[in-house]
């Protein structure tokens, strides 16, 4: 009996090379790459994964647009530009908007299950929450042009009404193994074990704000391995659809991710506190948390990984 057919756009990069795995851990492998090998780490991201095909994006949009890709049961659209500081908006809004339509309308048109990686980037400052409820997704402001291409796309679904029939997840601040390409957008985590191996110490961000002492900004940081299972468990459950928050739903300090990242590489702490760069200082996000009722309504309760078990285990993948 053949097996059911995936696409993983962006299944060469972070959260898609690991979904590739977690689909490969359940005994699938008819799977279709769609992703862009433009750095070298993302060519070792599938190393040792099992699919069908790989094919190059532009090449995949070229057929999409021709009628010539063949129907897949499940699309994980997880492919697009993640650089918070990426300044081309034509660049954005052909990549992470048009490209998403495309791929969304096909998926639709085929009856295909449609899930999608929006962010957390499109709450802005936080001032107006982090609540996914359909009622405050046009409301929100993103910092940065990455944020507005996501917000964009979740406010186009969302007029046209497709969170009956399709899934989007914004996900927080994901980390974990596989992150090596992302070059400035690498996690925290990521960037720590050089500049602690390196240097003995890890530099932190002074903070700007009054309300937040050097240190005590806070992430509602999320494992990677966690991303993928809520993704999956949309794949499992296709009668749940909606725009759902990826993340813990606990805040934590970046000084409770220094100290784990410490002890996960068997150091003493040393930590720096450093200038912000004056052009991230306007567009820094103090404090990011995830609103979790609407997911754990449609039925995820699988606990999510603390940060002193997720660091512990990407510096074994990482440091091994």
């Amino acid at each position: 009996m053949n097996q059911p057919r995936y696409i993983v756009s962006g299944g060469a990069g972070f959260i898609g090379s690991n979904l590739v795995a977690a689909l490969n851990a359940r005994g699938l492998d008819n799977i279709l790459i769609v992703d862009r090998l433009n750095h070298a780490a993302k060519q070792r991201n599938l190393n040792g994964l099992r699919y069908k095909d790989f094919v190059d994006k532009e090449v995949f949009r070229i057929a999409l647009r021709a009628g010539t890709v063949q129907p897949a049961v499940t699309i994980f659209h997880l492919g697009a530009c993640s650089s918070t500081t990426e300044t081309n908006a034509a660049y954005l809004e052909d990549n992470n908007v048009g490209y998403s339509r495309d791929l969304c309308e096909w998926a639709l048109t085929t009856g295909a299950r449609f899930v999608y990686a929006s962010s957390a980037a499109t709450y802005g400052d936080g001032s107006l929450g982090y609540s996914d409820d359909d009622a405050m997704t046009p409301r929100y402001q993103p910092l940065n042009l990455y944020g507005h291409s996501k917000q964009k796309f979740d406010v186009w679904a969302l007029n046209h009404r497709l969170f009956s029939r399709i899934v989007g997840l914004k996900y927080f601040n994901v980390y974990g193994p596989g992150e090596d390409h992302k070059g400035d957008m690498r996690s925290v985590v990521n960037k720590a074990f050089a500049q602690i191996r390196d240097s003995g110490e890890l530099c932190l961000f002074k903070s700007y704000n009054p309300r937040y002492a050097d240190g005590e900004q806070d992430r509602d940081f999320v494992y990677v391995r966690d991303a993928v299972n809520v993704t999956l468990y949309f794949h499992d459950h296709p009668d749940v659809s909606g725009l759902f928050n990826c993340g813990t739903g606990r805040a934590r300090t970046w000084l409770d991710l220094a100290h784990a990242i410490f002890v996960a590489m068997g150091r003493a702490p040393r930590i720096r506190m450093i200038d912000m760069p004056d052009t991230l200082r306007a567009k820094y996000q103090y404090h990011t948390e995830a609103e979790t009722t609407k997911l754990h309504a449609a039925g995820y309760r699988t606990p999510f990984t603390s940060i002193e078990d997720g660091v512990l285990d990407y510096a074994r993948a990482c440091l091994e």
